[in-house]
């Protein structure tokens, strides 16, 4: 019997995935099927045997009704059927003919807002092995794109603005994905920043914009956590498809990164098989350009057959890697309650308190005898956004459920739906307090046509909180909102899309079982024309083209550059207790432009809780950045009068710049600031460091 790699075995051990693995030794006349050799040289030994035939039949999908999201095996060769599923949010649809239930987890905001890698964590481990259970083979998630566009429908599968906050968490998720022996893709490479004609919308972007703000995350991912899979997005950039761009997916991705896995479209990403082909693009989810149209270009001479066989030892050796030749998987039922409890952690400790006046929260359930719930996201768990991400709840826990269950039957719960603002007002004025629960369902292939709450909820807002004025306002939403409502209302929540355990993490919110640490990935504006794009040529675009006109100032960049203040900052976050920080401290730069910065955060409340204490960059004027840019952060738990030291190391390309004359990253020398807070916008920390000349 050959020895199973120690990769796979370690793999198998940390996921717990029920395989059973082949014992009997490789056929003498199937080579790459002996375990001993490397991947790339069992890919390199399988396709030498292929025809051509069967490698057209590998490079697509066989998207068909009977044999949905997969790649057909081939018997004689031993290769098995390779099978695909959704999954930014959870273990998404793979399977058009049956539902496949799964835990419907926290947006991927709620991720980000956390700030937690160890959440991330977690958030990998469970969708990885539901993907397992189900005997798939690659998940299509993380979603790394970055908010540039505050109405983008498909903001509550990423995780926010910025690039530092995205690939620390998204390199935590798929290292987790990874362990479960599913193969990770991240996505959407590149700039797949809004739904709006986002098949067609070509992109103007200079290349030091994507360096330093769309492609970070997605370089930090691939050289940190080493995904078997990208997806290359829809859009053009600068005049190419992204499936069709060899800047994006060879000179960037390949060669400047050391990417090693396989590249696959979007679902109908593919526009021209030789294009696609010499890009290296290698698998297409439909076949409609690489099935016929490839042979013939085959026969043709436009594509040789070599490339052809590139494009599959790279899939092939990432198979290999992940022993999907070595095992037949056994289909597992899902732990429903203890994945369940995982996402209830992570939605709780991903929700933001945005406003606590007279810190109305938590509500003691002793001290009140009537609540009134209302709104349309009250009475049923928010389990997600529309599209190729939803994923069927094993089950769900209603709001005003969880609401009573926590409360206990001394205290009246009443629930209005909220479609009669009228009514909803009685029955707020008749409670001691009033929960107000709105909200928004994005969507892929759109984008939001405005930041107001749709449906007149704010108007429902407003006429419970003239009511009542203990109303406290629960956000469901995918992103930023506006809040005209705002001096109503004393108390406000931003739990974004909860998942499946949608009334309890409300409820332990709200009674105080859970002390609120989430902080926002991204900025919240005032009014719909404070965005930083904000003119139709940089948003949805003219004639089919948008222009990335703002630069670097993406998010709070902006707000920080023109003095812009926002409704909510990026960073920012209530709790029930309070913290402070102080003693920062800069080491000088080390041998490898290291810095090392320290301070300490102390919880001056009367409760446990946790804080993000957030560090920020300012270039020297001549660089041409943004005022000041995230570069580190910690989270760190506290008891009440507890002070913790933080320690951080930013490192030399935090005080580098995308040169574009000799097209690298480049040290800028100088005076750097250096502040350190709780938000972009309170930094009470404030300190410099002097950055020598790039060696």
């Amino acid at each position: 019997m050959k020895k199973i790699p120690l990769s796979l075995c370690l793999a198998l051990a940390a996921g717990g995935m029920v395989l059973n693995l082949r014992s009997d030794p490789a056929p003498t006349n199937q080579p790459w099927m002996d375990r001993s050799l490397s991947p790339e040289r069992r890919a390199e030994l399988l396709v030498q045997q292929m025809t051509l035939d069967e490698k057209i039949s590998q490079i697509h999908m066989r998207d068909v009704h009977e044999h949905p999201r997969e790649v057909a095996d081939v018997p004689r060769l031993g290769i098995p059927i390779f099978k695909i599923t959704n999954g930014p949010v959870g273990a998404g649809p793979g399977d058009s003919r049956r539902p496949q239930p799964a835990t419907a987890m926290p947006a991927a905001l709620a991720i980000a807002a956390s700030w937690d890698p160890a959440l991330a964590t977690q958030f990998g481990e469970v969708v990885g092995q539901e993907v397992a259970d189900r005997g798939e083979n690659l998940l299509e998630g993380p979603g790394l794109n970055i908010t540039r566009v505050a109405r983008n429908g498909r903001n509550f599968e990423y995780f926010g603005e910025d690039p530092l906050l995205t690939g620390r968490l998204a390199t935590a998720e798929v290292r987790a994905i990874q362990q479960q022996g599913v193969i990770a893709e991240i996505k959407h490479f590149a700039a797949n920043n809004q739904e709006a004609n986002r098949k067609g919308v070509n992109e103007i972007i200079d290349e030091r914009t994507l360096r330093e703000i769309y492609l970070p995350a997605f370089e930090m991912t691939v050289k940190q956590a080493d995904p078997g899979a990208v997806m290359a997005a829809y859009p053009s950039v600068n005049g190419a498809f992204c499936s069709e761009s060899t800047h994006l997916l060879q000179e960037i991705l390949r060669d400047d990164w050391g990417f090693k896995g396989f590249v696959q479209s979007d679902y109908t990403g593919t526009r021209n098989a030789v294009r696609c082909a010499r890009a290296g693009l290698d698998l297409a989810m439909q076949a409609i350009h690489y099935s016929d149209e490839m042979k013939a270009a085959i026969a043709a001479g436009e594509v040789p057959e070599s490339t052809v066989d590139a494009l599959l030892r790279r899939r092939f050796t990432q198979m290999f890697r992940f022993g999907l030749f070595d095992q037949t998987q056994t289909p597992q039922p899902i732990p429903a309650e203890k994945d369940g409890a995982v996402a209830r952690t992570i939605a709780e400790q991903g929700a933001v308190l945005l406003k606590n006046d007279a810190s109305l929260l938590p509500l003691d359930p002793g001290a009140i005898h009537s609540i009134a719930v209302i709104g349309p996201y009250a009475g049923a768990a928010h389990t997600g956004g529309a599209g190729s991400s939803h994923v069927t709840p094993l089950y769900t826990v209603a709001p005003v459920d969880g609401i009573k269950h926590h409360v206990g039957a001394t205290v009246a719960v009443t629930y209005n739906d909220g479609s009669d603002p009228a009514a909803a007002a009685a029955a707020a004025k008749s409670a001691d307090v009033a929960l107000v629960m709105v909200g928004n369902k994005d969507s892929e292939g759109k984008d939001r046509p405005n930041l107001s709450l749709p449906d007149k909820q704010d108007a429902l807002i407003a006429a419970v909180a003239a009511a009542n004025p203990k109303t406290i306002v629960i956000l469901k939403t995918g992103g930023p909102v506006l809040m005209p409502w705002l001096d109503q209302v004393p108390a406000v929540f931003e739990v974004w899309y909860p998942g499946e355990e949608d009334g309890n993490v409300v409820a332990d919110l709200l009674v105080g079982e859970v002390n609120p640490s989430g902080k926002l990935p991204m900025t919240f504006p005032k009014t719909e024309s404070e965005v930083p794009a904000s003119t139709p040529e940089q948003y949805p675009g003219v004639n089919g083209t948008a222009i990335y006109s703002e630069k670097l100032e993406v998010g709070y960049r902006w707000y920080d550059a023109h003095d812009v203040a926002p409704l909510f900052p990026f960073g920012f976050g209530l709790s029930y207790t309070t913290f402070a920080v102080s003693d920062l401290d800069v080491s000088p730069p080390a041998a490898d432009g290291s810095v090392k910065v320290s301070l300490k955060v102390k919880n001056t409340g009367q409760r446990a809780g946790a804080e993000v204490a957030q560090v920020y960059v300012g270039a020297p004027s001549e660089a041409g950045e943004p005022p000041r840019q995230l570069r580190g952060f910690a989270r760190v738990r506290l008891e009440p009068g507890e002070t913790q030291s933080i320690s951080l190391t930013l490192d030399r390309r935090a005080f580098s710049i995308w040169d574009t004359k000799s097209n690298h990253w480049a040290v800028v020398p100088g005076k750097w600031e250096i502040s350190a807070g709780t938000s972009s916008r309170d930094l009470p920390l404030q300190t410099s460091v002097p950055i020598p000349v790039d060696p």
